[in-house]
Order: C-alpha cells, then sequence, then structure tokens
C-alpha cells in the first residue's frame, strides 16, 4: 500500500469514527493529475461538517500535514481541504445528494469505509 492510500484511509477512519456519514474514498490516479484520491464524508448539519473538519486537522497537524487549501465555509455545506495528493470532501447530506461525486467519478474504485 502506498503513503497516499495510507493517509487517505487514516482520514477516512477517522471521520467514520467520529461519526462522519457514507464514508468513502475514491481513488482517482488514474483519472486525475491533480490528486490521487478523494475522502468523501457527510455531516447531518453544519456543526458536524466543521466538527469534521476540526477532526481532519487535528488529526494531520501534528504529522506536520497541513492543507495546501481549504475551500468552502461551514455555512456552505461543503468544505474541501487539499492536502495534494488526498483531497477531503466534507458535505452536508443534501449537498453530496446534489452533486453526487460517486457518481461523477464512478468509473474509479471507490472503498466505502464502514468499521
Amino acid at each position: 500500500m502506498n503513503e497516499q492510500r495510507e493517509k487517505a484511509e487514516l482520514i477516512a477512519k477517522t471521520l467514520y469514527d467520529k461519526k462522519g456519514i457514507d464514508v468513502a474514498i475514491i481513488d482517482i490516479s488514474p483519472k486525475a493529475s491533480f490528486a490521487d484520491y478523494f475522502v468523501i464524508a457527510s455531516g447531518g448539519s453544519d456543526r458536524q461538517v466543521a466538527a469534521l473538519v476540526e477532526n481532519v486537522e487535528d488529526l494531520m497537524e501534528p504529522q506536520g500535514v497541513f492543507p495546501k487549501s481549504v475551500e468552502g465555509r461551514k455555512s456552505s455545506g461543503w468544505i474541501l481541504m487539499d492536502y495534494g495528493d488526498v483531497v477531503v470532501n466534507i458535505m452536508s447530506v443534501e449537498m453530496r445528494e446534489r452533486y453526487n461525486l460517486e457518481k461523477v467519478w464512478g468509473d474509479c474504485e471507490i472503498t466505502e469505509i464502514d468499521q
């Protein structure tokens, strides 16, 4: 397993452990040059979306890993955290249904996190 995959799995497990909804990893490496993996999770409220973002930051910062950028506001329903090779998308349930990234990237390998 490569370092990028391990990072994606660590983030996904943390989101799952913190009650993220429908946590998944999408291997976009065969189709995209900007990153290798998407990690996607939903939050049931703006507060939960914000808490999940903070959980990812709390996980990565002690390792000296900081996002290149963070896009979106807590009230926007979608926050994107760009860790270079891993892009984390934390969304409200409504935004996730609307943009349906799993369908957009449906020809890529998707791993659902349920443990």
